[in-house]
């Protein structure tokens, strides 16, 4: 079993634009090229997202994914490059056909994180989830992740509980990826 940085899409990893599926305004957060450090000490980068858009008939699949490649294409120039981008098109308010539902994996349920794991051979326990709001965490921690809140402004509802309770709050995410990288390696010089 491998070990993953689960990471939120919007928000996290780019800066959140609502609904957006234009590739010219995609624009990545700041120290992203820090997961880079991630990379070589063997995690997996595996980008996870909500994406009710599409059951509200705001963009299409194909457009996600133009902005999803345009993502990935400014994550390589700085040698960033994820495993796989997993999505919940789904939204119980949806109109469109078939994403017009609820799910288990929408978070802050944890189905994205979980099924992303079995496809790729990706030890939970042995991961972490990091994200803007509170879904995200909630999430992680139901999949057995550690969690990571980016407090950036963007969570609108502080609400917490045993699932919504971050195990580490950081103001971005180079500082989530060097507190990960700082814990591994004071792990591997305790062993």
């Amino acid at each position: 079993m491998q070990k993953a940085i689960f990471i939120d899409k919007d928000g996290t990893l780019i800066k959140d634009v609502p609904y957006n599926v234009d590739p010219d305004l995609v624009e990545l957060v700041p120290g992203c090229e820090r997961l880079r450090s991630l990379q070589d000490i063997g995690y997996k980068l595996i980008v996870v997202s909500n994406q009710p858009g599409l059951a509200l008939g705001y963009f299409t699949e194909a457009q996600l994914m133009k902005a999803v490649n345009r993502m990935f294409q400014l994550l390589a120039e700085k040698e960033v490059y994820p495993l796989a981008f997993y999505f919940c098109p789904h939204a119980a308010t949806g109109t469109i056909r078939p994403y017009n539902h609820a799910c288990g994996c929408r978070k802050p349920l944890p189905g994205i994180i979980l099924r992303a794991a079995e496809d790729l051979g990706i030890d939970p326990s042995s991961s972490w989830m990091i994200g803007d709001i509170f879904d995200d965490v909630e999430a992680g921690n139901r999949a057995g992740c550690q969690t990571i809140l980016i407090d950036n402004g963007n969570e609108t509802e502080w609400r917490i509980d045993q699932f919504r309770e971050p195990h580490y709050v950081r103001t971005n995410l180079s500082e989530a990826a060097r507190m990960i990288l700082q814990k591994n390696t004071y792990h591997d010089l305790h062993l």
